[in-house]
């Protein structure tokens, strides 16, 4: 496994040919002088950036027209006499350079537009490039290229790696020679995972031909949960999630509490933009960038912040003085997140991973992440791949389809006394005619009312409702026979439509039960008749979230590791340093805000504006507490970095703490 630095800078460098003077201001005594001050201790730099250009001295390529020495270079040995780790970048899946010599190289789709982010000939914007034609050879020499002229670099970064569906003149005719259909769009689907397979190949075995140990990444933007078939050309991961990017601040804990599971060290990747990628002059709140990177180490991540050098080669002071104020802290908090493991009671298949079809289609996954954020309940994402005997409870979350070797795992984890709770389609045969596992009820098929409302029982509804509720997606219709039921539900008068409505959305409920429970629970078995966390995912309700969860602690009941005061603003995770024989406790805080709106900008250098969750103000939580239960006696806690003693209070089987304030980022370290 490779091990990554913590605090590294991704130096975005896509520059236009029509840019004068490009690294003209570079300076090494700057470029050192801010690294420094920016806390950095690894920077990746450019060798070829999507506009297809050079930025060192190539036989291969062709240099920056207007750059008239190697930068690529000088940056380099800037970084290594001051112990700066240099991955190095090059553009894999787009490059304009190469498609204005060569058109035919782009990919091409069966109506015979190109594909990617400029589909049309006028359209601004970076060329994607097509794996099946001789760019991937073109692509390799630059490989080996680079890994000749930089043998110490400290990685190869390649970026956007997909391929489409293309139709272009090689793909028909090796769609044609292995007998596939271009015609069928699920024969132009695997035969572009074929290409894909090849590009995967051919370019590690490039980057690895001088140096089998060369650290390699491919950039697609995410880690496919599940897909680990490509995992074997990857020394590390890198997960790309800039907040006010359109990520949003949930997806980067989803990465992670996957990838913490994978035995490959991996970052967190943010931005210091204010939006994304490609954006001068734009800075967030240093405070952000505080939480975003506390985040990461206390998600097991490394770190890697997001920038964009300016044209003339000269870092940004006010980027860096930025990027410092989060890293100095990062440094100071390194002891305690080095080499670590995430406890965790619940596991989450995820949906991802279990249905590889639809790879994008994570609304279940975003759904359940975010309920158990919310609520403190400590957990991991896996595959179907991954051990979960050591897990207490098992999440299949809304749409998960099981085969029967899956099943026959879910069968001997039951066995062992563990707990599943299911919802929605998960749990169902294929075509959702019947159970695969014995929950203590009939089903009687999908219900025709959509939406239609619930009433749990009273220890599980919300707090504040004692009337149905309103559930936005359909459910399956399930009568208890030797199961608990959980609550019952309650269908509307009709679907509105023109013949009948009510009201402005939806159709009120009728006055009695309708007879179908809302959820059933037998012995170690709980299952939900709604999509619950696909409805969550979409609609946030709160009175829903409360529901779930309680249907969550009603089946983990005594196994519930840790309790907590916290906010649902607030995140917690617990790891354990075994090499230290001590356990770290994180907790964080932000508040965000939804800021920007929609607003047409065309004319201009933008299209348009619209919502952005930004972090500004960072306020203290006050008197937090946290009960905890621990299998291995605590002889001490201390609040970290600080080093101050903290006092608790010993349980019977748990420990009790109080902290009286902390901002943004805590640590509390059990000494065992």
């Amino acid at each position: 496994m490779h091990d990554l630095r913590f605090r590294q800078v991704h130096l975005d460098f896509h520059t236009s040919p029509h840019i004068p003077k490009i690294g003209s201001a570079f300076d090494k005594q700057q470029w050192q002088e801010t690294l420094k001050a920016g806390h950095v201790d690894s920077i990746t730099c450019f060798a070829v950036c999507h506009q297809g250009w050079s930025y060192y001295n190539t036989e291969v390529g062709e240099r920056h027209p207007h750059l008239d020495f190697d930068l690529l270079r000088a940056q380099f040995d800037a970084c290594k006499e001051i112990d700066v780790n240099v991955p190095i970048y090059l553009t894999a899946g787009v490059n304009n350079w190469a498609s204005e010599k060569h058109p035919e190289w782009r990919e091409v789709g069966y109506d015979g537009r190109y594909l990617g982010g400029a589909r049309n000939i006028i359209d601004a914007g970076f060329h994607t490039m097509c794996f099946n034609t001789p760019f991937l050879d073109f692509l390799c020499d630059q490989i080996r290229e680079v890994a000749r002229l930089f043998p110490n670099c400290d990685g190869l970064f390649y970026d956007i790696i997909s391929q489409r569906q293309c139709c272009c003149k090689w793909c028909l005719k090796s769609m044609d020679e292995k007998g596939l259909d271009a015609t069928s769009e699920e024969d132009r689907k695997k035969h572009a995972k074929m290409v894909l397979e090849k590009y995967y190949q051919k370019t590690t075995a490039a980057s690895k031909e001088l140096d089998p140990d060369m650290p390699v990444f491919h950039n697609s933007g995410h880690v496919t949960r599940g897909d680990r078939d490509i995992l074997k050309y990857f020394s590390h991961l890198e997960l790309e999630s800039l907040p006010t990017g359109g990520w949003g601040y949930d997806h980067f804990p989803m990465g992670a509490k996957y990838c913490t599971n994978l035995e490959y060290d991996f970052l967190g990747m943010t931005g210091k933009f204010h939006t994304t990628w490609g954006e001068f002059g734009g800075f967030k709140h240093p405070n952000a960038l505080r939480y975003e990177c506390a985040a990461m180490i206390a998600y097991n991540a490394k770190c890697s912040i997001g920038d964009q050098l300016h044209p003339g080669g000269k870092l940004d002071e006010s980027t860096y003085k930025l990027i410092g104020g989060a890293y100095k802290e990062v440094e100071a908090k390194e002891a305690w997140c080095t080499g670590v493991e995430s406890v965790a009671d619940v596991a989450v298949l995820s949906s991802v991973a279990a249905n590889p079809e639809h790879p994008r289609k994570e609304d279940s996954d975003v759904g359940v992440t975010r309920i158990l954020l919310e609520s403190h309940i400590l957990f991991d994402i896996i595959d179907t791949e991954m051990d979960f005997s050591k897990y207490k409870m098992l999440i299949l979350p809304d749409d998960i389809t099981i085969d029967d070797k899956f099943k026959k795992l879910l069968d001997a984890y039951l066995n062992q006394g563990g707990k599943l709770f299911l919802t929605g389609k998960s749990g169902l045969n294929a075509d959702g005619t019947k159970f695969l596992f014995d929950v203590g009820a009939t089903l009687e098929g999908l219900s025709e009312f959509s939406p239609d409302y619930i009433l749990p029982s009273e220890y599980l509804r919300a707090d504040f409702v004692d009337s149905p509720s309103v559930c936005y997606t359909r459910s399956y219709r399930i009568k208890a026979t030797d199961g608990e039921s959980l609550g019952d539900i309650y269908d509307p008068y009709f679907n509105r439509s023109y013949k009948h409505f009510c009201s402005h959305q939806h159709t009120p409920n009728k006055l009695d039960p309708s007879g179908f429970a809302c959820g059933v629970m037998k012995n170690q078995i709980m299952y939900l008749a709604h999509p619950v966390f696909i409805m969550y995912r979409g609609f946030g309700a709160v009175a829903v979230k409360q529901y779930i969860v309680n249907c969550i602690k009603k089946l983990l009941g005594n196994d519930l590791s840790l309790t907590t005061n916290l906010p649902s603003t607030a995140r917690i995770t617990l790891n354990e340093q075994v090499s230290k024989n001590r356990s770290v406790l994180h907790l964080l805080n932000a508040n965000t805000v939804l800021r920007g709106g929609e607003v047409n900008l065309s004319g201009g250098n933008l299209s348009g504006a619209g919502n952005i969750d930004v972090i500004e103000e960072l306020l203290p939580l006050h008197n937090t507490e946290v009960t905890l239960k621990t299998s291995n006696p605590v002889k001490s806690i201390t609040l970290e970095p600080q080093g101050k003693e903290l006092v608790f209070e010993q349980l019977d089987n748990a420990i009790k703490i109080n902290i009286d304030e902390f901002t943004c980022h805590q640590m509390i370290c059990l000494h065992h």
